[in-house]
């Protein structure tokens, strides 16, 4: 008697070990046909101005064009004591997308790669030199920070805009937001078309963008 229920029992074993390594196989064929599924991942580079080349000056600013990431580049303008960026593949001279307040850009790039290693998106800081209320001019109190996300320009659609903001002061998160932004947007995102937006709360400080735009070549 106790040894067919050691037998029954053993039998039971085998069969969830059975099961177990059933599913398990199962799993491992499902990875080897799909490949491991990756996130987005971060590089980070500087903006280094003796590095780049000049391609307009005149009394109000300049346009520059600066090493990037793996080719793509960073196309860096300044007019008025306002400055804009793009990134990547750019076919578009006339475009300038900035802040009504005088403002200043951070030298650090986070590019958002795919899983491919491509860069599809870029976030760059913003400070924005905001006057303040007690003497009219800027000063650290009334400088506001924002994170802004923008399209990189690809080869055969050379296209770079700003795809949303997020307030650097206001969301403790800011960069968890922005990079959310850049995941679920760039790709997608239509310049010249769609409207960038901020994303999470926005303060006093982040004062309103200001962009030019030109309609896109058909």
């Amino acid at each position: 008697m106790v040894r067919g229920n050691t037998s029954f029992g053993q039998q039971i074993l085998f069969g969830r070990l059975t099961l177990k390594v059933h599913r398990w196989l199962v799993a491992l064929l499902l990875v080897g046909l799909t490949g491991p599924v990756k996130a987005a991942e971060s590089v980070y580079t500087k903006i280094e101005f003796p590095t780049c080349v000049g391609l307009s000056s005149d009394d109000q600013g300049g346009h520059l064009h600066c090493p990037g990431h793996g080719g793509y580049a960073v196309v860096f303008k300044e007019g008025d004591l306002r400055q804009a960026v793009q990134f990547g593949h750019v076919a578009q001279g006339d475009v300038f997308e900035s802040f009504g307040a005088f403002n200043r850009v951070n030298d650090t790039i986070e590019w958002r790669l795919d899983e491919d290693g491509i860069p599809v998106a870029a976030i760059l800081r913003w400070f924005l030199e905001n006057p303040d209320p007690k003497t009219g001019s800027p000063s650290p109190q009334s400088t506001g920070q924002v994170l802004v996300i923008s399209r990189v320009g690809q080869p055969g659609n050379a296209h770079s805009c700003v795809i949303g903001y997020v307030d650097a002061l206001a969301n403790s998160n800011a960069n968890v937001l922005a990079r959310n932004v850049a995941d679920t947007m760039a790709v997608n995102f239509v310049c010249g078309g769609g409207t960038p937006i901020f994303h999470g709360d926005r303060g006093p400080l982040a004062t309103d963008p200001s962009r030019f735009y030109p309609p896109q070549e058909e």
